[in-house]
């Protein structure tokens, strides 16, 4: 079953030309990982799959619902669809359950009580139950991004997008969201992932897609991606970034 079919996708900033052609099908269940250089086009890829921008050119069909103008189709693949980003985008004058209750409440109109129920499910999944009752200010950056993460769950999504959701943190919290983000692809969560980590690229990827000025440049599982990459702009892009 096809969980995203993004056909000949083509986004323009006025004359900048940030999206070029591109067609990508994720199958339900399956790990992606998006790589390349800065300015790319990965977040803007990733932004579009939920309309946070809109493209100009090419469908995008998400569990078979076309993203365009119809509101109804908006709202039908927001509800599907779960996003972390890269800047962890909590209220601060809210406590850390409450962040993950009120947008249940707001969109979904669950109960206060089954809201904070499920609030406290997917802190507990996420490792940090103990933090419910503090504010954002009071947690690492880690902590920040795993109560992120854990309000997108309480969302239910089929499909996870992550827009860099570990590169505004320090180096020894980047370990404990990576986790999480495994124990989700090892429960078979339908995830796109926009990172440089090339570990975690290696441990749960189905598929590697590397992007440059735009385009999908190469696409392959991550042994083959990382030991036999075919294009020359990727071999030059991992020479870069793996040590």
């Amino acid at each position: 079953m096809t969980a995203i079919a993004v056909t000949d996708l083509n986004k323009w900033y006025g004359t900048y030309h940030a999206l070029r052609d591109v067609n990508l099908t994720v199958a339900e269940g399956e790990r992606i990982v998006i790589c390349g250089p800065s300015g790319s086009g990965k977040s803007t890829l990733i932004r579009c799959l939920n309309r946070l921008e809109e493209h100009q050119s090419g469908t995008i069909s998400v569990s078979g619902v076309e993203l365009n103008d119809d509101v109804k189709n908006l709202d039908a693949v927001r509800r599907e669809v779960g996003m972390v980003f890269q800047h962890f985008n909590l209220f601060p004058h809210l406590t850390v359950l409450e962040n993950c209750a009120l947008p249940q409440i707001l969109a979904r109109k669950t109960s206060r009580a089954e809201a904070e129920e499920r609030a406290r499910h997917f802190l507990q999944r996420v490792r940090i139950p103990e933090q419910a009752a503090k504010f954002p200010g009071q947690l690492s950056g880690g902590q920040q991004q795993r109560v992120a993460i854990a309000r997108a769950l309480c969302m239910k999504p089929k499909i996870m997008l992550f827009d860099e959701p570990t590169s505004a943190l320090d180096p020894e919290m980047i370990g404990e969201v990576l986790d999480t983000m495994i124990h989700l692809a090892e429960e078979g969560m339908t995830m796109i992932v926009v990172t440089h980590e090339m570990g975690f690229a290696r441990r749960v990827a189905d598929r590697v897609i590397f992007m440059a000025e735009g385009q999908v440049i190469e696409e392959a599982p991550p042994e083959q991606f990382f030991t036999a990459p075919a294009n020359p702009r990727t071999q030059e892009f991992l020479r870069q970034i793996v040590h």
